[in-house]
């Protein structure tokens, strides 16, 4: 598996700086709305349905439901404003606003241990890129190793750390059968130039990163598409 570099996690605490910008460019009800979003994106506030859907932050600032321009408008605002520190990122497929922190290679690797790094990417790739609602701990098993009590209690541990982090929560599948399904925050982990650096150390070669964001299906979760 390829180092980590760079990852994006659920917020930490917003620097002072960054949040005396906001007013400057937000009004009363878009800072609200920001606070809120980024208070429901933390896995230690929610365990499931991180962030808001679009429709709670319309309500929060007094948009109509129709008005795209003044949503994305919102999103951009925010993004120019704690840029350097955090990122808001609407998630289409899951209808959901989350608030992401840019983390530093040596923290990011504190986050997450290889182990757990490749469960997530195996999910992401299952999920985001073959369009599967859910992945079934029986497909993880077969995957990362053959049934043994060991390997169980090993893909478990891994999934507990997913599922603190919020980047994954259990599925409620019709069959009955284990599932686990990959959060807003899960699809926004990893960042566009750490998938297109492990993208190229699959091919061994260098891609362009347009078709990198298109081969992850990257379009729906940025802030003007998809909505």
């Amino acid at each position: 598996m390829m180092s980590l570099e760079e990852l994006e996690s659920p917020y930490g605490s917003l620097p002072l700086g960054a949040m005396e910008r906001l007013p400057a460019v937000l009004s009363p009800d878009e800072e609200y709305a920001f606070v809120q979003i980024m208070f429901s994106s933390s896995a230690a506030v929610r365990s499931d349905s991180f962030g808001l859907s679009r429709r709670e932050v319309m309500k929060i600032l007094k948009l109509e439901q129709g008005d795209d321009q003044g949503f994305i408008s919102f999103i951009k605002r925010v993004n120019q404003s704690v840029a350097r520190y955090y990122r808001l990122v609407y998630d289409h497929r899951r209808d959901r606003a989350v608030v992401l922190i840019h983390v530093p290679a040596r923290q990011a690797r504190e986050l997450l241990s290889s182990e757990s790094l490749a469960l997530l990417m195996f999910i992401f790739y299952h999920q985001e890129v073959l369009q599967n609602d859910f992945t079934l701990f029986t497909q993880l098993l077969e995957a990362f190793g053959h049934e043994s009590l060991d390997v169980r209690r090993k893909i478990l541990a891994n999934l507990d750390t997913l599922i603190k982090l919020g980047a994954v929560s259990r599925y409620e599948n019709p069959s009955e059968e284990e599932a686990y399904t990959l959060t807003a925050i899960g699809a926004r982990l990893f960042s566009d130039s750490y998938l297109k650096r492990f993208a190229e150390f699959s091919h061994s070669q260098q891609l362009n990163m347009e078709d990198v964001l298109k081969f992850f299906k990257r379009y729906n979760l940025e802030a003007g598409e998809g909505v």
